[in-house]
């Protein structure tokens, strides 16, 4: 099956097979929100990025192996709706951005830093911080060693813009600033994004309309 990224709240999870990681993607209500299960090929170990909403969808698809650990990518209570009742049940470790852990209710175990390695088995992820819809918004790199990079961007990057800055000129600024030399600069065209939300993209279809975005001004 080849993978889409296209889910629907209620509907199955569509599965991105690479060949160290296996990329689950979900959409829970009511905000249609994603979440991503990653799970090493080598280790089996798990972890699951924004438990958003729906705390039996997010089980079900965990399995009963579980997951050691729970990224959300930033304070906004849709990306968190689910954290207490998945950690509860599986006593999973939980990270988010040092400058959001405060906004979220459920204690962070690790508070992340821009460049910090987040890791799933034997897997290596990046965190990247990106200012602007959130204080201490992350994403998560994951550079394939066989392929391209893979981006969980929360709610920093989408098909056709960058995240919500409710119109102040200066959260904007500082948002596509740090999407475009934290992703855009340092990562090439081939990059799949996932997002927080809706369907997925690529860099390279993203990069013409930069500028435009800038222009814009949101």
């Amino acid at each position: 099956m080849t993978y889409s990224g296209v889910v629907t709240v209620g509907g199955p999870a569509d599965v991105h097979e690479l060949p160290d990681l296996m990329i689950s993607k979900v959409a829970v209500g009511p905000m249609n929100n994603n979440a991503y299960l990653l799970r090493c090929r080598a280790t089996d170990e798990q972890l699951l990025i924004d438990a958003a909403a729906d705390p039996q969808t997010l089980l079900s698809l965990i399995g009963e192996s579980g997951i050691a650990s729970v990224v959300t990518t930033h304070r906004h209570q849709d990306h968190w709706n689910a954290l207490r009742e998945v950690v509860d049940a599986t006593g999973a470790r939980t990270l988010a951005g040092r400058y959001d852990a405060e906004g979220i209710p459920v204690p962070t175990d690790v508070p992340v830093e821009d460049g910090d390695t987040v890791r799933v088995g034997r897997v290596e992820l990046t965190a990247r911080h990106l200012v602007g819809h959130t204080p201490g918004s992350i994403a998560l790199v994951y550079d394939d060693p066989h392929g391209h990079p893979h981006v969980f961007t929360g709610d920093c990057l989408f098909p056709g813009g960058v995240g919500n800055t409710w119109k102040d000129p200066e959260a904007f600024q500082s948002l596509i600033n740090d999407v475009e030399t934290k992703l855009f600069d340092r990562l090439p065209d081939e990059t799949w994004v996932y997002p927080g939300h809706g369907d997925d993209t690529t860099l390279g279809a993203e990069r013409p309309h930069l500028a435009a975005w800038r222009e814009r001004g949101w």
